[in-house]
Formats: structure tokens, sequence, C-alpha cells
């Protein structure tokens, strides 16, 4: 009997049944006023004068109209450089003790965001709350005794002046409560392996030892542990040897492009939940079996803004035009696309983290990540978005019997003077390229009319290059590292593809 289990799983359900719903619209107005009163003496809340904002009689209004958006280059310009001076009390009261190293999907070079305390603390409660949130799901008490894989990229955090560096997964495994490291895998010696293929390997040699319920990371990273463990075993699915594995929390992209190859390394159907945690902050959990959408976490340091994605709202780099108008909780719509703007217990101030968003619960504050505002492909006019790509590759998964794990495009010119849309499609099968071309034609017709009017003017053609899934994941480590936060850029620009373009010839 799951002694150990029932007894978790009890607590569980009592603090569920226990707790108060959240109601999402006086959350976040409560949220607005917490950042502002915290941050109303540092040198942002002062030069902004935080203080009449919150003697304003609409203070979400009056924040709004008083702020501008800031991306990561313009609030480092402008705040956060001062860190590095060794300043205290800039964007957020104090000094960070840590800084998330991330270079997204768009270069080498790390943006450095701070995390604060107050910050680490959020991240925690949100995921106790996604703990306490399985109560929803039916999972029998002997899975709440199994131990959680946790593949992000190393514990190891390097110092550096007076605060530690290294990516949010890495920062919050090394902060994980003491009552939790007995369930967590792969322990923290394997965890602190800096180099992604030795640490894997040594998720390989132990795998035996341990019997996993629950795995936890980016969907293309653990597909790569889970092909290495496998291989190492000699198994025929990760079910030989983990026969008690039942959940996948995904985290970090959509996991829909990733779902069939995925459940090819599975025996059986396994339950996927999804979680939204960034650099800056843990912003949604799927609280829910009934949909795959996730809920904001709208009471625990993050204040959402939301802008219309439009594309004239939008700038070639991906960032906001500072006219650009934002709406609150209260005011947002069911299936419309928005860009994503938070303010945070971290010193961020309605900053663009770059991703849209759309809601499919308004009352529940549910939504799904729809794309990149980097990745909106709108040359000559096609305005195609991830989740319109996204939804493309599993047609074509569905249409030629195949796995799509990843793919990257550039809408370019080309020889004749013509724009073309030129995807690469990672593959195994020996498709034909200009069949998959004309069907990845066709469904973007049909899926958007803004993408078939460019077809018929400005835009030339498709042309498809199907390589090896591998390829992708070695250029990740080229240009950043393998492992972690570490996502594939989907939609790059000509001077990036030529890059790109070249490394696939030198691999090939």
């Amino acid at each position: 009997m799951a002694i150990l289990g029932n007894i978790i799983k009890g607590v569980i359900d009592i603090k569920e049944s226990l707790s108060s719903e959240v109601n999402p619209v006086e959350a976040q107005n409560e949220v607005l006023k917490q950042l502002l009163n915290t941050a109303k003496d540092t040198e942002f809340g002062n030069y902004y004068n935080f203080k009449t904002i919150l003697e304003s009689e609409n203070i979400a209004k009056a924040f709004s109209e008083k702020i501008p958006y800031f991306d990561y280059n313009k609030i480092h310009e402008e705040w956060w450089y001062k860190f590095q001076e060794e300043a205290d009390n800039v964007t957020w009261p104090g000094h960070p003790k840590y800084f998330a190293l991330s270079s997204g999907t768009t270069g080498k070079t790390s943006k450095r965001i701070p995390v604060t305390d107050d910050m680490v603390e959020a991240i925690k409660q949100a995921g106790i709350n996604q703990v306490f949130a399985l109560s929803h799901f039916d999972f029998e008490a002997d899975f709440f005794e199994k131990e959680i894989m946790m593949l992000g990229s190393s514990t190891n955090l390097q110092e550096k002046d007076n605060h530690l560096e290294g990516e949010i997964s890495g920062i919050t495994a090394s902060n994980i409560p003491f009552w939790f490291k007995g369930y967590y895998k792969p322990g923290e010696d394997i965890a602190k392996i800096d180099d992604w293929d030795e640490r894997v390997q040594h998720i390989a040699e132990n795998a035996r030892n341990w019997d996993i319920g629950a795995l936890s990371g980016i969907p293309s990273w653990m597909e790569l542990m889970l092909q290495k463990v496998i291989s190492h075993h000699k198994l025929n699915h990760i079910h030989d040897i983990w026969p008690n594995l039942q959940v996948f929390t995904s985290g970090g992209v959509a996991f829909s492009p990733y779902e069939k190859s995925f459940n090819a390394l599975l025996g059986h159907p396994i339950t996927i939940i999804d979680t939204y945690l960034a650099s800056e902050g843990f912003m949604a959990f799927q609280a829910r079996p009934e949909t795959d959408a996730m809920q904001l976490v709208t009471d625990n340091g993050i204040y959402f803004e939301f802008v219309p994605f439009k594309p004239e709202y939008i700038k070639e780099d991906g960032s906001l035009v500072s006219d650009a108008p934002s709406i609150s909780l209260k005011d947002v719509e069911l299936h419309q696309d928005y860009v994503l703007i938070i303010s945070t217990v971290s010193g961020a101030w309605r900053y663009e983290i770059g991703d849209t968003i759309e809601f499919t619960d308004v009352a529940r504050a549910e939504i799904k990540i729809t794309g990149r505002t980097k990745f909106f492909l709108n040359t000559v006019g096609s305005q195609l978005s991830v989740n319109k790509m996204d939804d493309a590759m599993q047609e074509l998964e569905a249409k030629f019997d195949t796995k799509i794990p990843e793919y990257t495009i550039c809408a370019k010119r080309c020889e004749d003077d013509e724009f073309y849309h030129c995807w690469y499609i990672g593959n195994e099968d020996s498709l034909d390229p200009e069949a998959v071309a004309n069907a990845l034609d066709a469904s973007l017709k049909e899926a958007n009319k803004n993408y078939k009017v460019a077809r018929s003017k400005a835009l030339k053609g498709v042309r498809v290059k199907l390589i090896p899934p591998a390829i992708f994941y070695e250029w990740n480590a080229s240009n950043k590292k393998k492992g972690g936060q570490v996502k594939m850029e989907r939609v790059m620009n000509e001077e990036k593809f030529q890059l790109w373009e070249d490394f696939v010839n030198s691999q090939l």
C-alpha cells in the first residue's frame, strides 16, 4: 500500500478543497498595487513617480500611460546595466542574488535577466500551486511516491561579482525545497555537470536505479535524453526501464510539434501537462485535465498586460511601437492573439517578453502560447504566426505518416529576384521534398487568407529541404549550447539564414 503516497495525495486534495477561488481580475489589481508600493522608492519608482500612480483613481490606467514599454535591450541600456556597477535599488529593492542567462532564440549574446529573492519565492509558490492542482487529475496514490526527472540546464551556477549566473532552470533546480530533494532526479551531483552530453550519459548509466514517475523539461532535449537511455540499455521504449512513468510536464515551447516523435518513445500514453516558466518568471500552468490550456498565475508577483497582435503594432525586430495600445485582464477577449507584457517582482516593468498568447477561457484566465513576435513572418504580407506553422507541420505528419520534430523558415529573395518561403524540415524518412512543399503550401493557403493572397502576388513559391533532426540540435550546440532553455529559432532573417544554410551544408 502506498502509505506516503496516500498521505501526500490526501494533503493535496484537502489543500485544494480548502483553497478559495481566485478572482483573476481582482488578484491582478492587487498584484499591481503591491508591485508599485514595494518599488516606489527605487530609482525606477522615483523616476516614474510610482507614488503618484498609486494615488490615481484608476491605477492600471495611470500605470500604462506613465510607463513606456521595455524590451530587454531598452531596459538593460537604461536601467539594468547599473547592476553590473554594483548599484542597489535600481528597479527593485536591493540587489538581485541571481541573473538568468538567456540567449533565447536570436543569438549568441546572453541576456542577463535579474532574478530576485522575491522572484525565487514566487516561482516556488507557483510550483507548489501546480502540485496542488494535481488533485484535479486522476492519479493514484502511488504516483506521489515516484521520482521526478527534471531535465534543465546545469545547477552549477557561476559566481560573478556579488551574484550567481545560470539559466532559469538551473537557478530553480538549485533552490528546490529540502523536502523535494528525495524525489528530484538526476540528483545534485549529476545536475551540476556543465557538459550536456556528459550529463545525459550519466543519466543513462544511472537510469535503472530510479523509479521515474514524471518528467519535466523542454520537449526537444527531453526526447534526446530518452533516446539516449533507450539506446544505452537497448530498450524498445522508455517504459521498459521506467514502467511507472505517467506524466510529462512540458515547458518553454508548445508541445504539439513534438507530440508524435515524443510518443514514439513511449510504451503507452502518458499525461502531458503544459507549463510556462520563462527566465522572467513562472507565468502559467495547466490546472485541469479537461483542457491543454494553461492558467495564468495572477496572484503571485507578476502583473500582465496585453497588446493586440497586429502587424501595425510590431516593429521589424519584433518589439512594439511606442503607442501600441494595451489592455488589462478584465478587457481581454477569446481567441484574439495578444503580445504579452509583464511587470514583476524582479523589477521588470511593462516588459515585452516576446511571446504571443490567446485566451481560451477568460473567466479562468486560461491561455495558450501562440508564438513569438520575432517569429511572425510578414515578408510580402504573408502574416504567418508560429501556431499556424506548427499546425501545418502536424498536418504534414498526418498526411505523410511521419514525424517532424523541428523546422525553420526564411522568406528569402532567390536567384530569380523573387521571394520564396524556404523551409528546412527535420525528418528521418525518405519523403519527396516537392510533394511536401506542395502539401505545405496548400495547408497554409487553407489556414491563412493573408498567406493565400501573398502567394497570388509577391510570394513566388515554397521550397523545402528535408534534413536529419540532429542537425538542428547541433546548430543550437554550435551557436549556444545543448539542453536547458535553448530552443530552435523558427524564423530567420536572410543574414542568419545564410549562416544556417552554410552550417547545414557542412553537416551533410
